[in-house]
């Protein structure tokens, strides 16, 4: 057997492992016989394009994934992979819409490595006035970035290790469920390359609350800003770009925050 002979069957291996299945458990869920998994597994038996997919959403593998097991089964892949700037028409309408809608507070699109993909004028006028030293934003900013980087935002974070830790806990989830993401995994050991990021962090702390919200708040003199954060993820979206974009939306946690966001969009030449 081939090296790529053995891709398919041992990244279908891999998979029902992640998920906890036996070989019975994954043919009584997909609704094929255990003899046949097993031949997939070995390699005995060459696996059709609708057979990758029936086994790829019933172990609930991630579209890039699936991809990922048609190709080294031998087929094209079934999920489309554009580019943000490529995302079908009515779907990147929606997103504009939604970024509009949501001035004059922040809001940002982010890939799945948290880069900052797109954003309405609120996240760059607002934002940004919270940064030391612009010459170091990178092109996309990410958020991880933004928020660690003592060149960034990082000084003015208030209770910055508060919301630290519970981005590295988020973080540490995302990487255990996807080990096979490399980006994610260097996202992560970037962190504690920053000064002032615990050692301890490096371990997964599963004590830490899985909030679906953050709370943010900016200081610096003469500007106060608190938000909570929330993260929209589009749901099936058979398109592997879409699945992993999360829009990540800031609202004002109180009216002087809301006020000030609105004096900015005015100040600033904003819509």
């Amino acid at each position: 057997m081939s090296k790529d002979a053995r891709l398919f069957p041992a990244l279908l291996r891999y998979w029902r492992a992640r998920r906890g299945l036996s070989q019975l458990d994954l043919a009584l869920a997909a609704d094929v016989s255990a003899r046949h998994v097993s031949f997939l597994e070995t390699g005995r038996t060459h696996p059709s394009h609708d057979m990758v997919l029936r086994l790829g959403a019933t172990l609930d593998v991630p579209l890039r994934d699936q991809n990922a097991l048609l190709r080294a089964a031998g087929h094209a892949p079934a999920f489309p992979e554009p580019q943000v700037g490529e995302l079908p028409g009515p779907i990147a309408q929606a997103i504009e819409r939604m970024l509009a809608q949501q001035e004059p507070f922040p809001m940002t699109v982010l890939d799945r490595t948290y880069g900052v993909v797109k954003a309405n004028v609120a996240a760059t006028r607002t934002l940004l006035q919270f940064v030391k030293d612009p010459a170091v934003m990178t092109a996309p900013p990410n958020v991880f970035a933004f928020l660690f980087d003592p060149a960034l935002a990082r000084p003015y974070v208030h209770d910055w290790e508060r919301v630290a830790h519970a981005m590295v806990a988020r973080l540490h989830r995302e990487v255990l469920a996807r080990p096979e993401d490399g980006e994610l995994s260097a996202l992560l050991e970037s962190l504690f390359r920053y000064p002032g990021v615990p050692g301890g962090w490096r371990q997964p702390d599963f004590s830490a609350p899985n909030e679906p919200t953050l709370e943010l708040r900016f200081r610096k003199p003469g500007l106060d800003l608190g938000f909570l954060t929330t993260m929209t993820v589009f749901s099936a979206p058979q398109n592997v770009t879409l699945e992993e974009l999360r829009i990540e939306s800031y609202f004002p946690l109180d009216q002087p925050t809301a006020r000030a966001c609105s004096r900015l969009s005015v100040t600033t030449g904003g819509s």
